[in-house]
This record gives C-alpha cells, structure tokens and sequence, in this order.
C-alpha cells in the first residue's frame, strides 16, 4: 500500500478540520478566520469556465496516427515524411448546438477535431462529420449559431428561426440534407466518418503547392440511430456518445480511422465548375480519388475530463510547415475566431495548458498574462532582435507566397460566378448516395422538424423551403410537400414563379 499524503490546503499547508467549520461553540456562528472554509467555497464558485459557444457537449481520446502510404509529392510536412511513422494526437468529438448538458443523440452535425503533436509543432484540424456546411461566409456564422441556440423571448429552440433562416439561404441545402438524414444521428462517435471539411493547401520540398481536402473514414463501418431510436436514447442516456467511447477504449476495443486525402492542382482549380473553396460543396471522388495517407487509431482515454477535454482547444490557424491554408472563406473567418474564443474562455496562456503544450521546443517573446506557468522566460530578453539570446528564425520555413485572384479590395458577392448553384450537390446526395430507406427516413425528418414552425409567417417559411426541395429534386419535393399536406400543384406553382433567394 502506498504512503499515506497529507491533507493540505492549495499552498500545501497540512490541515485536518476538512468537513467541519470552526465555529463559537457547537450551534454558535461561524468564525471568519476559517480560511479552509472560504478557500473551498471560493474555488468552488469558480470551478465553471465559460463554456464553449458551440461543440460545448463533447467527448475525447488520445491516440496515435500512423503513416501508411507516400504523400511526399505533396507535402513536406514531417508528419508524413516516413512510412510507419507515429504521432501522438487527440481526437475532439462533439455535437455544434447544443449546451454542454444535452443530448449526446441530438440531431445535429458532430464536430471531429484533431491536435496532431508534431515535431515542427501542434497541427489542428478541425472539422465535423459532415463534408459541407450550413454557410459559407463568416459574416453570417453568428446569425446561424443564433438560429441554433435558444429564441431571445421564449428561452426554448425554435424550429421557426432555423427553418427561417435556412429557407432564406439556399446554400445551407446541401448541409441541411445531410442533417436530416440518419446522418443527422450517428450511432455514438466510432460509427462515422470525419472530414477536414474545408479546402486547405499542401507544399512539398519543391515549394510546389496543391489543394487537398481532408477524409476520415471510420473501419466500425456506419451506423445511425433513426430518428425515433435518437429521441428513446436522449431519454435512457443522454451521455451515450461519451459513455460507448470511454467503455470500448477502457476495454481494448479501439477505434480507428483511415486518413485519405482529395488533391486538386492549382490550374484545375481554376477551370472547376464549382468554386472549390465553397465550404457548401463537395469535390467530385470520381474526378478526384481519396489517396490512402495513414491510419488513425484512439487507444488512451483522458485521465480527468475537465483537464484533458473542456481545456482542450482546437484551432485551424494551427498549421504545420507543408500545409496551409486556402482562399476558402469560412477557413479564412476561423483562423481568427477559433483562437480568440480559446483566449477568452482559457486565457491567453491557454496553449500552456498541458493538453494543448506543444512537446517540443517552443521558443518566442510572448511573456506574462494570467496563468502562465511555464516561467515566463526567466531572466531572457522579452524582445527580437537582441543581443542576448540564440532564438533566429529558420529560413527553411520561409512561408510560400499565396497567388492572389485579385488585387482590388471590396464587398463582392458572396455567390460569385458559377456559385449560385445551390442545388446539383443536394440533388446528387438524394439520387445517388441515399438508399431507399435514408430516403424515407430523411423525409420523414425534415417534415417532424418542419412541423414545429409557428406563428404568421410559417406558410412563406414552409413554402420558401420546400422551393429549395423541389429545385433539388422534383421527386424530393413533392415527397416532402405531400407529407405535409401541402397541394403539390400549388407548390410547383411556387417554384416557377418564385426567384431563388441569394
């Protein structure tokens, strides 16, 4: 058995009165000089930190990626640069909408983030298990996460503003597709894919650059609770995401994913009939085939949830040599926003947090600010240059120039040439990706979510909506109107005469 440890105080002071107060005899008042008692009290009034604004109910595991296939003809990241090489990581998952006490089962998109802790430094990648999004300019993110939380008035979800704001942005199709299908509901975080979801760019030795997109898919094969089956879980367990993954890696039984990658050159990107920076749409795997680049296994759980997962803090901005960013302009807006949440919620110090530390050598000038523990450079120069130390900047890491489309400045619109097609994708995920029983499923929840609209504007809400299910497919549609009880004549009249809505 292991020596006994002393009770103490946060300074280490041994105490022994840990459940009593001190008090003017046995019913007098409490003595304020019982500073245990203020010291708990206190540090339990702040023991909450804010909580995440979104992907604030989440789950994580440590593990290892492992390289299998050659990808340095795209890439000098060192993460890559040898078959069978290690990396130790972490894997974030999560759902967007929701609070930290809801429902592991909500419908909703599953945040899928990763810390890769290399040796040039932590790499994140942060996505979902979806491969689009709802939006795909920043400006608007704050108006969507609005319509997600909780209506300013009755303090409840509303199906009124999400299905407002969606009918009012046809982009949010093709995401709002995927959501309502059972993808909408996977079976806990093993059983689904995850995607870097946006566009970013690789550079090899030859500071040759290409755009490459992200894949993660999961060997536990898919599988998604329906919708009825989601809701019956919420009520038997709403922890059940967290509490599948904890048990199936305390048990041996790791999950693992394969990391492929989509690679388009820089001159096929400028003849794609999509924008290949709209975070809305999808690459074509026929046109560009997934390259097998390694695998990703969780094998190491948290030892404690709050240190190690609600401290844990992701952001795109973190790139590694070999790999960069993209015009894509959701990326653009989260490269400033992902940090400056983490600055707020952690502290500026917050990637000294052992979670989030880099493993190797970190040398720069940032001193001072709360909570730093690291010894805030000793007695060393807190700027550059100087005459003191030996930190120079490595001109290996001389930072490719990115080709700019334009050198005029302005307000464009956010649907540029060949962007306003906001329907093909959707209408191919119907046709081609979904079987029959997804297809039903699907309807089945966009008509239970729809249903919920209220008030004075819900047949423009419904009307305009189903306008964009019928621009995707008429079949789709008229599926849909009909469930609901809508004339379906009236409807398609509504499509021909209605512009779309920008």
């Amino acid at each position: 058995m292991s020596e006994e440890k002393k009770l103490t105080t946060a300074s280490g002071i041994p105490y022994y009165h840990h459940e009593d107060t001190q008090s003017a005899g046995p019913r007098g008042p409490l003595l304020l000089q019982d500073f245990i008692l203020h010291e708990k009290m206190a540090h339990f009034n702040r023991e909450r930190i804010p909580e995440r604004v979104v992907h604030a109910k989440g789950s994580a595991a440590y593990g290892t990626f492992t390289v299998t296939h050659d990808i340095s003809k795209y890439t000098r990241a060192k993460i890559f640069n040898q078959i069978g090489k290690k990396t130790r990581l972490i894997l974030r998952f999560s759902t967007v909408g929701g609070e930290k006490g809801s429902a592991d089962t909500e419908r909703d998109p599953r945040g899928f983030a990763l810390k890769f802790y290399t040796e040039d430094g932590n790499w994140d990648l942060v996505g979902n298990n979806t491969p689009v999004f709802f939006i795909k300019d920043p400006k608007k993110f704050s108006d969507f996460i609005h319509t997600q939380k909780r209506d300013p008035r009755t303090n409840t979800k509303s199906p009124t503003m999400t299905w407002d704001f969606w009918s009012l942005n046809p982009e949010s199709l093709h995401q709002v597709m995927f959501l309502m299908s059972d993808r909408g509901t996977p079976y806990g975080y093993r059983h689904m894919h995850g995607f870097g979801s946006h566009t970013f760019s690789m550079i090899n030795d030859k500071n040759e650059q290409v755009w490459v997109k992200f894949h993660f898919k999961t060997e536990q094969g898919i599988k998604n609770f329906t919708n009825e089956e989601a809701i019956r879980m919420k009520g038997e367990d709403p922890d059940f995401a967290q509490r599948d993954l904890l048990e199936a890696i305390d048990n041996g039984n790791f999950p693992r994913w394969q990391m492929k990658i989509q690679v388009m050159t820089i001159e096929e990107a400028k003849t794609y009939r999509y924008n290949p920076f709209d975070l809305t749409k999808t690459w074509s795997q026929k046109e560009f085939p997934l390259i097998d680049v390694g695998v990703l296994e969780l094998n190491e759980n948290p030892r404690n949830y709050f240190a190690e997962v609600e401290q844990a803090a992701f952001a795109p901005a973190h790139v590694v040599d070999g790999i960069s960013y993209s015009p894509d302009k959701m990326l653009q807006g989260r490269l400033l926003s992902y940090p400056d949440a983490h600055r707020y919620r952690l502290g500026v110090n917050y990637e000294q947090i052992p979670v989030n530390r880099c493993p190797y050598a970190v040398n720069n000038y940032e001193r001072d600010g709360a909570m730093r523990v690291d010894g805030n450079g000793e007695s060393n120069p807190n700027y550059f240059p100087n005459s003191f130390d030996n930190i120079r900047p490595d001109e290996a890491y001389r930072g490719r120039p990115m080709e700019l489309e334009s050198l005029t400045a302005d307000w464009y619109d956010r649907n540029g040439e060949g962007e306003n097609d906001h329907y093909s994708q959707p209408g191919i995920f119907w046709r081609e990706v979904l079987s029959a029983e997804d297809k039903k499923n699907l309807v089945s929840n966009v008509v239970a979510a729809m249903s919920g609209i209220a008030g004075p504007k819900r047949a423009d809400i419904i009307n305009r909506q189903l306008c964009h299910f019928f621009r995707a497919d008429i079949g789709l549609g008229m599926a849909i109107a009909q469930a609901l009880g809508i004339n379906v004549e009236q409807a398609m009249g509504s499509v021909r005469h209605e512009q779309p809505v920008r």
